[in-house]
């Protein structure tokens, strides 16, 4: 116990905001995503991350480790989506082993409307409060964690937003 670096006062404080950030944050993103299209936040999140991939599909091994998701997880999502016409999935053509998930036309209009009342909800719950001082050091901030968490080529999206 001697060798422990307790947290200061003032860590712990951000400690427990980050926390409850955490917490609190995802639930607020799926009520307005629920209410406003009918999806959750990881819903959304792959259809998004399938809306910006070229042809708008991506292997479904790579899909889950970009969603953070385990296989069963996404396979089980993917299958709900699919339900609705939004993805369908076809074998890869590299190896005839492994599946795909393609966005359908379907899915590409779901998220083109869902799009415009997310971003408005996300500037209204993190960024319209902030200077944009505050928002590259926030940038700054969340870099560097998640290069002590998280491998840049695990971050989501067509350019490495991490």
């Amino acid at each position: 116990m001697e060798d422990t670096r307790w947290l200061t006062d003032e860590e712990q404080q951000v400690w427990r905001r980050l926390v409850h950030l955490v917490t609190v944050l995802p639930a607020a993103l799926d009520a307005q995503l629920q209410r406003d299209a009918r999806l959750t936040h990881f819903e959304y999140l792959v259809l998004a991350i399938l809306s910006e991939t070229p042809g708008r599909s991506r292997r479904m091994t790579d899909l889950a480790g970009l969603v953070n998701g385990s296989q069963s997880r996404l396979s089980h999502l993917v299958g709900r989506l699919e339900r609705r016409g939004l993805i369908h999935r076809e074998r890869s053509t590299e190896d005839r082993r492994g599946s795909v998930a393609v966005l359908t036309e379907a899915g590409w209009a779901a998220v083109v409307a869902a799009a415009p009342g997310h971003v408005a909800h996300v500037r209204s719950l993190v960024f319209d409060q902030l200077t944009p001082e505050q928002v590259r050091r926030l940038g700054d901030t969340l870099a560097a964690m998640l290069d002590r968490i998280a491998p840049a080529d695990s971050c989501p999206g067509p350019t490495n937003p991490c």
